[in-house]
Order: C-alpha cells, then structure tokens, then sequence
C-alpha cells in the first residue's frame, strides 16, 4: 500500500534543511518555512520578519532529493502545476535548497 503521509524522519530532515538554509544562505534577509500535509510540502517565505507568504508545493516521491516542483501563482491565488515559465527554473534539481533558491529568483525580496 502507498504511503499517504510524508515519513516523520523526512520531516525533520527537511526542517533541518530549512533552517540551515535560512542561517547560511539568508542570513536575516528572509525566512523560509515548512508545512506538510498529506504528501505535499508547503514551502512559504516570510521577508524581512514579514508574515509567511506561499512559494511552492513539493510533492514527496519516496525520496529526499526527488521532490516534484508546483510554483504558487498569485494572479490566481493557488499553485499551478502546468506553470513553467518563471525565474529560477534552473535551480529545480528535486532537492529542498534547490526549490528555495528558485523560490528567491521567481518571487525575489519583498
């Protein structure tokens, strides 16, 4: 039977991953964060101590580095799977550090 939830154990990596990437990458300038629901991963950003604001939605495929990739679209205020026309594609490797620095390309610095 298929895994319904992403495992607790990748969680937490991933909330590893979060942090370190806001520590050594950011540094203050913004605040990537992390909600999970079912398979999905909700990425958001918060800038410049901001409340959060939605980036992208990672689907978990049973591996750490293999997320799929689903941009959040403001002019139609949900995450648009047949959206691939945006800054920072180039960093869409299936790892969480590559969804945030296309994340900072496609919707840069508030």
């Amino acid at each position: 039977m298929a895994r319904k939830t992403i495992p607790k154990d990748i969680q937490q990596e991933i909330m590893t991953r979060i942090e370190q990437f806001n520590q050594q990458e950011l540094q203050g300038e913004c605040q990537y964060s992390a909600k999970f629901k079912g398979l999905f991963l909700y990425l958001n950003r918060a800038d410049y101590g901001g409340r959060p604001h939605p980036i992208a939605r990672l689907s978990y495929t049973g591996t750490i580095d293999g997320w799929e990739f689903v941009i959040y679209k403001y002019s139609r205020d949900d995450y648009d799977p047949d959206e691939w026309m945006f800054p920072g594609t180039q960093f869409l490797d299936g790892t969480i550090e590559g969804a945030m620095r296309c994340g900072l390309e496609a919707y840069t610095l508030l």
